[in-house]
């Protein structure tokens, strides 16, 4: 089929105020914001989609995938355009993307319950606000939070800056609905636990839009108190001190919102007004004042027994301010963008892993030698460090970020900085039995390395792609690595 075929057959299916063929619109679709410089200096080199539609109910979303299924069209499922890992670009010529932007309903906030259920397209600072009105939260803030869609959260194993208190996306989900590639619709019932065979959620939770599209998101909420809010900073000697510290804290029990530790490098780039030069180790306790004192006293034992490693305690309003300007809006991309489109510059990239906490400050070790020592253009780095941002019992994540001086075409510079550093990260991580992956998921970019991510496990990930999407319509080349794509767009 070619495009005008493929329209006119979505306008027959839906209505043509539903189908959108804008060329602007399908050039900023054609892509996310893996290659965000590229696309600013509009020299993206993957073709545009036939159209963008906006389904309004999931029997739309259902006629939409029989559709596409039946006249092997691939499709791509957009919420809120933060991907960051190449998991909206399109690799294929015929190519339908659907939004979910007239998904936009709040369908109900159950406090009794504790749980709120939203259609795929509502913005999560909208459901935020909603619940902020009656004293709850939904515990979940990502950077991307004032334009991120609770579909897209879900469908990309999403993770906020207070995980270490009200975990990720995958610890919120309590049911969903979604929509298989033959138009079939699920939908898990929303239950506190059962052991009714495996955890489906998790055939959907993190899929980008490689299996299905979600339609349908109920998670759970939490008792919101700013007031008991407390926050701690600390200037240190480096960052396995802070790792130190950060395991010390969670393997003790305790639970901050928020437990960070920076390089050197990486603070100056957060903490200009204070960082000294020195690594930073934050902080973050909330609750009811009982949890927030005892999360307190518990920082404090782990600090005090770590105290070697400290080198001056910071002001504590220095980090609440910090946090309050953390996220960035629509405007702030679309700022960004405008910067990208007059400058040869851009603010640089991160790749994000997790290992246990035996293992983290080896990777980080082993990544910023080999990144200073093999990396052919380290000369035009401008900077080169990582943060410690989400931690768990028995481990914690790494956060590599890299900034650098652009000299080479725009189209190039994905391939010529940004994923010879990435690949490094990548393989020091895998060797040592860590994830490539923390939170950004695989997207497009990350699939040629999926089957040493997963070893003898992507079996069963390469049998859920058989069973449920065997003609391959879904997001190609997401996820499951697809030779042709890698060929083009990576080597």
């Amino acid at each position: 089929m070619n495009n005008n075929e493929i329209v006119e057959s979505l306008v027959a299916l839906l209505s043509e105020d539903q189908v959108n063929t804008n060329q602007d619109d399908l050039y900023d679709a054609s892509a996310d914001r893996y290659k965000k410089y590229a696309k600013a200096r509009k020299v993206l080199d993957v073709p545009m989609p036939a159209a963008i539609v906006y389904p309004n109910t999931t029997e739309e979303v259902s006629s939409l995938l029989k559709y596409c299924n039946e006249n092997g069209i691939n499709v791509i499922p957009r919420g809120g355009k933060t991907a960051t890992e190449g998991g909206l670009e399109n690799w294929k010529e015929n190519t339908v993307v659907i939004d979910a932007k007239n998904l936009n309903k709040i369908v109900k906030i159950d406090p009794y319950n504790m749980q709120a259920t939203a259609l795929a397209g509502v913005e999560l600072q909208t459901l935020e606000d909603e619940l902020r009105k009656i004293g709850y939260t939904t515990g979940h803030s990502p950077q991307s939070k004032p334009v991120a869609k609770m579909g897209g959260l879900v469908a990309t194993r999403s993770i906020g800056q207070f995980s270490t208190l009200y975990g990720g996306i995958e610890d919120m989900v309590v049911g969903l609905e979604c929509v298989f590639p033959d138009g079939h619709i699920s939908r898990i019932k929303n239950v506190s636990r059962r052991a009714g065979g495996p955890d489906i959620r998790h055939i959907v939770i993190g899929n980008e839009g490689a299996l299905c599209y979600i339609t349908e998101v109920t998670v759970k909420i939490f008792k919101y108190f700013p007031k008991n809010n407390k926050f701690f900073g600390y200037l240190i000697k480096d960052v396995e001190t802070g790792i130190k510290i950060l395991r010390e804290v969670m393997v003790n029990g305790y639970r901050p919102s928020v437990s960070r530790t920076y390089s050197e490098e990486d603070a100056a780039q957060h903490f200009y007004h204070f960082h000294k030069n020195k690594c930073v180790l934050l902080f973050m306790a909330e609750g009811t004042e009982g949890i927030v004192s005892a999360t307190c006293k518990g920082i404090e034992e782990a600090v005090e027994k770590f105290k070697d490693g400290i080198i001056e305690q910071v002001d504590s309003q220095h980090i609440e301010d910090w946090f309050n300007h953390l996220n960035w809006s629509q405007q702030d991309i679309d700022d960004e963008y405008e910067g990208m489109m007059e400058k040869d510059a851009h603010a640089g990239f991160t790749t994000e892993i997790s290992a246990d906490w035996e293992t983290i400050p080896k990777i980080y070790d082993a990544v910023i030698k080999r990144v200073r020592e093999e990396f052919p253009r380290a000369h035009e780095l401008t900077m080169l460090g990582g943060h410690s941002s989400h931690s768990y019992i028995n481990g914690t994540n790494m956060y590599f970020v890299y900034n650098y001086e652009i000299s080479c075409a725009p189209e190039d510079e994905m391939m010529v900085y940004h994923h010879p550093i990435q690949r490094i990260i990548v393989e020091e991580t895998i060797k040592v039995g860590g994830s490539m992956c923390h939170h950004h998921g695989i997207g497009k970019f990350r699939s040629e390395w999926t089957l040493d991510e997963h070893g003898s496990a992507y079996y069963m990930l390469e049998k859920l792609k058989e069973a449920f999407d065997p003609k391959g319509i879904m997001n190609y080349g997401t996820i499951f690595p697809q030779e042709e794509g890698i060929n083009k767009y990576i080597k």
